[in-house]
C-alpha cells in the first residue's frame, strides 16, 4: 500500500509560531522510509502581521487555503495511507476528510488528545480547537464543507481525554455523544478502545496523536512543559498519559485494525526553540 508523508508546519490553527519548528523536526525525527514519498506543504510564516479574523477564525484565508492544498495533494496522490508531521491540530482535517472519503464505513478515527477539539466558532477563534467537530460535520461550516464524507460519531474514540476539564460548552457535545476513554480507564490496559473497534465494525483506523495526551513529567516536548513556566500554571487540561502507553495503544489497535492514517500535532521541543531564538540574536547567523 502507497504511504505519503505530509510535512504541514501549519500554525495558524493555534496562532503558535513554535508549531514550524516542532514539524520540521518530527519529520527529522521520525524512522526514515525509501519507499514513502514525502511532501511538504508551504505555510506563510508571516507571524508578526496584523491579525484578520474572518468567519469567526483566527488567520481564516490562510487555513481554508492551506486545508485545499492538501486536499489537492491528496486528491492527486492518491495514497492509501497518510501520515502527517504537524504543527497545530487541524492538520488532521485534510487528511482525515480524504481518507473518510476514501474508506466510508471501514473507517474508524481514534483521537488521542487531552482535549475535545470539538468547539465551535460560537465560542472558540482557532482552528485547532474545532477540528474534529469539522470532520464530523459539526463545527465551523465553511470548514464542515471542505468534507465530502462527515465522520459519524459512532467511529470517533476519545483516548486520554480529560474530561473533568471539559468547558461547559464542550461537555454536551461530547459525554453522551462521542466514546471517550479518559487517562485511569486506560491505567490497567487499552480494552475499552478494542471493544469500540470490534462493536462499531471498523477495519481501518486514522489516529490523530496530539502530542499533549502526554505527561509533561514524562515527555518534555509539550506545551505545558515550558521550562519558562510550570506546570501548574497552564491554563488548559493537562496529559496523563505516557510515551509506553501511547505505543501500547498503536500495538493494540495494530490486532483489531490496519493503521492508514497518523497525524502527530502540537511537538514543541522547547530547547530547540529557545536555542534557534538565542542562534537569531547572534549577528553572524543574521549576516
Amino acid at each position: 500500500m502507497t504511504t505519503l508523508r505530509l510535512l504541514l508546519p501549519q500554525w495558524q490553527g493555534g496562532m503558535n509560531p513554535n508549531y514550524v519548528l516542532g514539524a520540521e523536526l518530527l519529520s527529522v525525527i521520525a524512522p526514515p522510509s525509501s519507499q514513502d514519498e514525502m511532501i511538504k506543504i508551504d505555510v506563510p510564516t508571516n507571524f508578526d502581521a496584523p491579525l484578520a479574523t474572518k468567519n469567526g477564525i483566527d488567520r481564516y484565508d490562510e487555513l481554508a487555503d492551506q486545508t485545499q492544498t492538501v486536499l489537492d495533494v491528496l486528491a492527486q496522490k492518491a495514497p492509501e495511507k497518510v501520515i502527517t508531521f504537524g504543527g497545530d491540530c487541524s492538520i488532521s482535517q485534510a487528511p482525515f476528510a480524504y481518507l473518510s472519503e476514501k474508506y466510508g464505513d471501514k473507517l474508524g478515527v481514534l483521537w488521542l488528545d487531552a482535549h475535545p477539539d470539538i468547539a465551535t466558532p460560537d465560542f472558540s477563534s482557532h482552528l485547532h480547537e474545532m477540528v474534529l467537530a469539522n470532520l464530523m460535520g459539526q463545527g465551523a461550516k465553511s470548514f464542515d464543507d471542505k468534507v465530502k464524507r462527515p465522520i459519524d460519531s459512532q467511529k470517533v474514540m476519545y483516548a486520554g481525554l480529560i474530561d473533568k476539564d471539559l468547558r461547559k460548552e464542550e461537555g454536551p457535545l461530547v459525554l453522551d455523544k462521542i466514546a471517550y476513554a479518559t487517562p485511569s480507564d486506560l491505567k490497567e490496559n487499552n480494552q475499552v478502545i478494542l471493544d469500540w473497534i470490534k462493536e462499531n465494525n471498523i477495519e481501518v483506523l486514522a489516529v490523530h496523536l496530539d502530542l499533549d495526551v502526554l505527561s509533561p513529567y514524562d515527555f518534555r516536548s509539550v506545551y505545558p512543559a515550558d521550562p519558562k513556566s510550570t506546570v501548574e500554571a497552564f491554563p488548559a487540561a493537562v496529559g496523563e498519559l505516557t510515551l509506553d502507553q501511547v505505543v501500547g495503544i498503536f500495538k493494540d489497535i495494530s490486532t483489531q485494525a490496519e493503521l492508514v492514517g497518523l497525524s502527530i500535532a502540537e511537538h514543541l521541543p522547547w530547547d530547540a526553540i529557545y536555542l534557534r531564538k538565542a542562534f537569531e540574536k547572534i549577528d553572524i547567523f543574521n549576516s
